[in-house]
């Protein structure tokens, strides 16, 4: 198996994003899960290619995952006036539904590290409900906390002795991404980085319209929703992202051509 896996994509902001459409992507993740192969899955938006901008580790972590999908708006359009008029967002929710549902057909046990206990225990009463013959291998909260090597060395243990061929990790970007690329070669699945999209599948935070989604105010939605901790975030990352891209915009029409991984 090669260090990373090989798929088409389309550089962002100094960031190759997969470009691959939705379901392109999911089976490309089931291919692997079923394979028990270690690859990382990060779910990109404005707030990770920032940081990853004034991040170089943060940066090689995401170089080094095997696919980045396009999950806020801005991206998808930026993809699309490169000439990927049909890409699709990926996004972080879809991802649990899709895959949950392709997992229970394949016969593919999941696994979810990360977020809460309660958050956990409210996610399994709707998969119960919603994916009745999905294998759940495990679901393991994190500490806060650095973990200690044993205890880092019993969750790779569990995980990897439980079969599961893919795990659902929630603990926040850049954190997760950092836990996932750390974990890989050790943790024998595909992991997948999914931030916020737990306490939304367990139903303590609401997902956007689709309306609202589909022209790209997602985040807006969400700071209304939450707006202590996420106005001075998204007030920076706002103003940083819009900075990069009309650099990257001029860049790009200054370039006589384009050349796609």
């Amino acid at each position: 198996m090669s260090n990373k896996l090989s798929l088409p994509s389309e550089h962002v902001l100094g960031i190759s994003i997969t470009a691959l459409s939705f379901d392109d992507q999911m089976q490309a993740i089931l291919t692997c899960a079923k394979r028990a192969e270690s690859r990382t899955v990060c779910v990109a938006n404005v707030h990770m290619l920032v940081e990853a901008h004034s991040d170089l580790d943060f940066a090689k972590v995401l170089d080094n995952a095997d696919v980045i999908t396009p999950d806020g708006m801005p991206l998808v359009w930026m993809m699309r006036q490169r000439g990927l008029h049909t890409q699709d967002r990926v996004a972080g929710l879809d991802i649990i539904l899709a895959m949950c549902k392709l997992a229970q057909l394949h016969n593919v046990s999941v696994f979810f590290v990360g977020s809460q206990t309660e958050i956990l225990q409210r996610m399994r009463t709707r998969l119960d409900k919603e994916f009745p013959n999905l294998k759940i291998a495990g679901m393991e909260p994190l500490p806060f906390r650095p973990m200690t090597l044993d205890e880092d060395e019993a969750i790779i243990k569990q995980i990897n002795e439980s079969g599961a061929g893919l795990v659902f990790v929630s603990l926040g970007c850049p954190k997760q991404e950092r836990w996932m690329d750390q974990h890989k070669g050790k943790i024998q699945a595909v992991m997948i980085g999914l931030g916020g999209a737990f306490p939304v599948y367990a139903g303590l935070k609401k997902r956007a319209p689709a309306w609202i989604r589909n022209i790209g105010l997602e985040w807006l939605y969400r700071l209304g929703q939450e707006p202590r901790r996420l106005a001075r975030r998204y007030w920076g990352t706002n103003i940083a992202f819009l900075w990069m891209l009309i650099k990257q915009s001029l860049k790009y029409n200054s370039s006589p051509g384009v050349c796609r991984e």
